[in-house]
C-alpha cells in the first residue's frame, strides 16, 4: 500500500459518517483503480505450498476462497463496521442467513432465546420452528414492556432479540433499557437496524451487542441485491466467522460491490426519504378512512419522545389502517397506481404492501395479534419520489372507500 492509500485510510477513520460511507474499508489493488475492485474469483493463488500452508492452517492472513474470504466483501464488511461503530462485521447472503449464522453460532441445545414479538415474521419463524426443534427455549415477549423482558430473560438466555423500529407498526423498543435487562443476566441483545441504518440510529452505542442487517433493504437501497450483515465486536463475532466458514451463507463479491455503492449514498438517501415520510404519514392523519398513522415522527406516536432520544431521524417506513379490515387494505393498494406492490422496502421506489397477508402471513393470528398487525393496516417503505405525487397516489385508493 502507498504512502498516499496509508494516509486516505486514515482520514477516512477520522472522517464523519459521509466519509466513511464512500471511502471506509476501500484498498486498493496493484491496479491503483479509483472505485472498488469486484474480486469474482472462487479461490486465490499461492506462490509456493509453504504459502499456502500458512494460509490455509497458520492464518498468516493471504486470501484462500472466497466463502470466507474475498477482498471485495471484506471492504462491505469494514465499510459498514465503521458506520455502525463496530470492531467488526460477517456479512451474509441474505439477512436471514445472518440470523441463521448468529444462532448456529452462539446457541447449542438447552439454551434459551428471547425475542420481541414485534420483529419480521420470517425472524419469529426461524427461531421458533427450527431452532426450538433442536432444544433451544424461544419466549416471545412484548418489546416494550420491560418487566417482561426481565421476567423472561434467566442464566440460560444467549440472546436476546429485537427490532426498532418495529416492522410494520414502527413502534420504538428502548435499546438501552433492554441491553441492561439481557448484561445483568449475562444475554447478549441483538438489534435488528435495518429500519433506520446506522445513518439515523446506532444500536451498538446504546448498549446492544449485535446489530443485524437486512442489506437487501437501505443499504443498497435500490432493491438490487440480496443480502445481510452482522457487527459487533470481534470476541462476539468470531464464532459466527467459524460458523461461516464451515456452513457458506456467504455474500458473493457482486453482491457485496452492489452494497459498497449503495452506502455511497445511505445518509442523503435517508434523510431525503426521512423528510417526504413525515410529510405523507401527516397527510395521513387526516384522512377520515384512515383509523390510525404508525410513524415514529409524529408528535402523537408514543414512541415519538424515545425516537427523538435514540435516533437522528425518523425513517422512511410508514404504516397505516384503514377501515374495512382486509377488503378495505386490498381495495386501497389495488387503486394505486405509482407505488409498487411488493413485500420488499428500503427502495428508492416507494412500495405499499398488506402485512397480514404479505410479510407476517404465515405467522398465526394470535402471533399477528400480539404484535398488532391487524387485517386494515397497510406499510409503506417511502422512496425518493415526491410527497405530491405520493399523496395523490394514496388519496385514489383512499378514494374507494368513501361509500
Amino acid at each position: 500500500m502507498s504512502d498516499r492509500d496509508q494516509a486516505q485510510q486514515a482520514a477516512t477513520a477520522a472522517g464523519d459518517f459521509r466519509t466513511q460511507a464512500v471511502r471506509g474499508g476501500h484498498r486498493r489493488s496493484d491496479e491503483a483503480e479509483h472505485a472498488e475492485a469486484m474480486f469474482m474469483t472462487s479461490s486465490f493463488c499461492f506462490p509456493n505450498a509453504e504459502a499456502a500452508k500458512a494460509a490455509f492452517v497458520d492464518d498468516s492472513g493471504d486470501n484462500v476462497y472466497s466463502r470466507f474470504d474475498n477482498p471485495t466483501v471484506q471492504a462491505f464488511e469494514q465499510r459498514l463496521a465503521m458506520l455502525e461503530g463496530g470492531e467488526r462485521c460477517i456479512a451474509t447472503a441474505s439477512g436471514m442467513a445472518a440470523t441463521l449464522a448468529l444462532g448456529m453460532a452462539l446457541l447449542q441445545a438447552g439454551d434459551k432465546v428471547v425475542c420481541s414479538q414485534a420483529v419480521f415474521g420470517s425472524t419469529l419463524n426461524l427461531w421458533s420452528k427450527y431452532f426450538g426443534k433442536f432444544g433451544v427455549e424461544v419466549v416471545t415477549v412484548d418489546p416494550f414492556d420491560l418487566d417482561a423482558w426481565r421476567a423472561a430473560i434467566d442464566g440460560r438466555t444467549k440472546i436476546a432479540y429485537l427490532e426498532t423500529p418495529t416492522n410494520p407498526r414502527c413502534e420504538i423498543v428502548d435499546i438501552r433499557a433492554v441491553a441492561d435487562i439481557a448484561h445483568a443476566k449475562g444475554a447478549k441483545l441483538v438489534v435488528d437496524n435495518c429500519f433506520c441504518t446506522p445513518a439515523l440510529q446506532r444500536p451498538l452505542e446504546l448498549g446492544a451487542d449485535i446489530v443485524s442487517h437486512s442489506a437487501t433493504k437501505f443499504l443498497d437501497g435500490q432493491g438490487r441485491a440480496v443480502g445481510g450483515a452482522l457487527v459487533g465486536s470481534h470476541a462476539d463475532l468470531e464464532p459466527v466467522y467459524l460458523f461461516m466458514r464451515s456452513g457458506g451463507p456467504t455474500m458473493s463479491a457482486f453482491n457485496a460491490w452492489v452494497f459498497l455503492k449503495g452506502l455511497e449514498t445511505l445518509d442523503i438517501r435517508l434523510r431525503a426519504q426521512s423528510e417526504t415520510a413525515m410529510a405523507v404519514a401527516t397527510w395521513l392523519t387526516t384522512q377520515p378512512r384512515v383509523k390510525q398513522v404508525y410513524y415514529a415522527g409524529l408528535a402523537s406516536h408514543p414512541g415519538y419522545a424515545l425516537a427523538k432520544a435514540q435516533q437522528s431521524g425518523f425513517g422512511a417506513v410508514l404504516s397505516f389502517e384503514v377501515e374495512g379490515g382486509q377488503a378495505g387494505a386490498w381495495s386501497v393498494i389495488d387503486a394505486t397506481e405509482l407505488v409498487s406492490l411488493t413485500g420488499n422496502l428500503g427502495d428508492t421506489r416507494t412500495t405499499i404492501t398488506h402485512p397480514s397477508t404479505t410479510t407476517h402471513g404465515r405467522l398465526t393470528e394470535a402471533q399477528r395479534q400480539a404484535a398488532g398487525i391487524e387485517s386494515g393496516l397497510i406499510r409503506v417503505s417511502v422512496g425518493l419520489e415526491s410527497a405530491a405525487d405520493l399523496t395523490a397516489d394514496l388519496a385514489k385508493g383512499l378514494a374507494g372507500l368513501a361509500g
